[in-house]
């Protein structure tokens, strides 16, 4: 795909004196007014270099997986342990694909957090830090967004799809500001997806928008009613980074599906999970930096009855299909190298099978999966007892899998940043408001 990056496009100094009312973006946690904020305030971003990965995908798993069922097979699963194309390693006979890419991938089998409700467990994952009445925590999206700045005219933070209430409230930038909150986009597996406001009506020709006064009175006339106010003293500049936005056919083509064969598209599988995945590819090529794939319905993992039922015939097998349909893809573009792939919900189950013949909600020990920008793939990081329900061997926190991301993104990860009351707080967090440590094995 054709870079769209722009490293001479415009910037704005920022003011309270003069107000430019444009229009969204759409489905929207990020107006166009404030995309625009972001990328004439912090284009040069933050980063320390170092790091080989420019871009990270968010698999989220919302509900929570079961860990003895997926990456860390154990006697009380019902589902056979598999060999992977790593010599030592197995998974779950569910995973018979993302098994041929075991390579690229690495288990992280003692995942310990605090939280065991949906709500809670989701803010936790996403912030690495327990929901708060006076501080509203940034996610590692909005962080990354803030650190690797906008250089493109890409949006720099996505997450596909309308999220839930409990879920929402975690992706958000806190109190970084509404700037580095995430753009919203639906679900890329619905007939007709697209993302109209990023293009211009049919009514409207793009001759009509380049003078000025023309194109503010289009921007005002047909966004009007979903318009947000943003502060800007450079309003030509302004003006026309977002003229550029709606006529550039680099930031269309980036959203367009229909761009891809209907050989990938049907490789990723014709399913929600399969084609947000061969989206959020298509979005790190493009210039995105961090981008949220919420691959399955609300709480869609959240087994509470027929668990094995749902993994086997819901759950796990689009999963399978796409995670490997993405290694394999992210490989043969020269994407893997600098794209960090992230696969997990807010917990895992319980080790024993409840009444309805379901797993419910557990927090003390659960799995999820890493690797490709730069993390080493094939490995697995500490380990769990003979019914994966404790962990044995190698804690690993929210807080320490923050930090090793933010290292391959070339990020300080002992960075804090001022929350309000003056008080600092770590951007990798660990349990009781510690600095989380880079998994050294995966560095």
């Amino acid at each position: 795909m054709k870079d769209t990056c722009c490293a001479g496009c415009p910037g704005g100094h920022l003011s309270r004196r003069d107000f430019l009312s444009v229009g969204s973006l759409g489905f929207l946690g990020l107006s166009l007014g404030q995309y625009l904020q972001l990328s004439s305030a912090f284009a040069r971003g933050g980063a320390t270099g170092g790091g080989k990965a420019t871009s990270c995908i968010l698999v989220w798993l919302e509900g929570g997986p079961s860990q003895m069922d997926t990456w860390d097979p154990k006697s009380n699963s019902s589902f056979k342990p598999i060999s992977t194309n790593v010599p030592g390693i197995q998974i779950s006979e569910l995973m018979p694909n993302v098994a041929k890419h075991m390579d690229k991938l690495s288990i992280i089998r003692s995942m310990h957090t605090e939280e065991n409700g949906h709500s809670e467990g989701s803010y936790y994952a996403q912030t690495g830090h327990r929901p708060s009445t006076a501080i509203d925590f940034p996610s590692i999206g909005s962080i990354v967004s803030k650190e690797l700045g906008a250089e493109c005219t890409m949006p720099p933070y996505v997450v596909m799809h309308l999220p839930s209430e409990r879920f929402k409230e975690g992706i958000r930038s806190g109190f970084l500001g509404s700037a580095f909150n995430p753009m919203h986009v639906p679900d890329p597996n619905k007939e007709g997806f697209s993302l109209q406001d990023l293009t211009l009506p049919k009514s409207i020709s793009a001759d009509l928008i380049e003078h000025r006064q023309s194109f503010l009175k289009v921007v005002g006339r047909t966004y009007r009613e979903k318009a947000k106010i943003a502060e800007f003293t450079d309003m030509d500049a302004v003006s026309q980074k977002a003229l550029t936005m709606l006529l550039s056919p680099e930031v269309e083509r980036a959203f367009d599906l229909g761009q891809e064969s209907e050989k990938i598209r049907d490789t990723y599988g014709r399913t929600r999970t399969g084609q947000s995945m061969l989206l959020a590819r298509r979005l790190v090529e493009a210039g995105c930096k961090f981008v949220t794939a919420d691959a399955y319905r609300h709480n869609h993992w959240d087994t509470h009855a027929t668990n094995d039922k749902s993994m086997r015939e819901d759950l796990v097998p689009p999963l399978d299909q796409s995670l490997a349909a993405l290694m394999e893809d992210l490989k043969q573009r020269g994407l893997f190298e600098s794209t960090i792939v992230l696969v997990m919900g807010e917990f895992g189950r319980t080790p024993e099978i409840n009444a309805d013949q379901g797993r419910d909600h557990w927090a003390d020990c659960w799995s999820l999966v890493v690797g490709g920008g730069g993390i080493a793939g094939g490995r697995v990081v500490g380990s769990s007892d003979e019914r994966a329900a404790y962990v044995s061997d190698r804690m690993v926190t929210i807080g320490d899998l923050f930090a090793t991301i933010y290292t391959a993104l070339g990020i300080d990860y002992t960075k804090t940043y001022l929350a309000p009351g003056n008080r600092p707080v770590y951007i990798a967090n660990s349990i009781g408001d510690k600095l989380g440590e880079p998994i050294k094995e995966l560095l």
